[in-house]
């Protein structure tokens, strides 16, 4: 999704935007409130940012002839949904020297294409593998 009036004049969202910016369970910035956390109708599912969010600030980023920053932001916006664990797994193996070689770069790859249709990081991961053994970081463990 893209919001295309999205400019440098709404950043920062949570600031210039609260009716844009959702939670996990859709309630808005506007809706959270100290009344609300204390009757229990915010949980943490509502302060979790959400790949929509991340987006909007890509195309905030894009706005501002920021690309890198942009791609950053909706590369990210697809990770929002992948379990911690899974994460943290995928940050070990991009260490130098803790996948043996490239196809357990690619297996991971995959797996973010198949199980999270999360493409751009599965781009990402595959750029990192050939990169690595162009540079020898599958046998280097620093």
């Amino acid at each position: 999704m893209t919001f295309n009036k999205l400019t440098g004049k709404d950043y920062p969202l949570a600031e210039n935007r609260t009716d844009l910016v959702q939670g996990h369970r859709g309630k808005t910035l506007n809706e959270l409130d100290l009344a609300s956390l204390e009757t229990g109708d915010v949980n943490m599912q509502d302060l979790r940012i959400t790949g929509k969010a991340l987006k909007m600030q890509g195309d905030i980023a894009r706005s501002a002839n920021r690309q890198k920053l942009a791609d950053n932001f909706e590369r990210a916006s697809e990770l929002v949904d992948i379990p911690q664990g899974y994460l943290m797994e995928i940050y070990e193996l991009l260490r130098p020297g803790r996948a043996s070689d490239q196809s357990e770069l690619q297996a991971v790859a995959a797996k973010l294409r198949s199980t999270y249709q999360a493409n751009r990081m599965a781009e990402f991961i595959e750029e990192a593998a050939e990169v690595y053994e162009q540079r020898g970081l599958f046998t280097s463990r620093f």
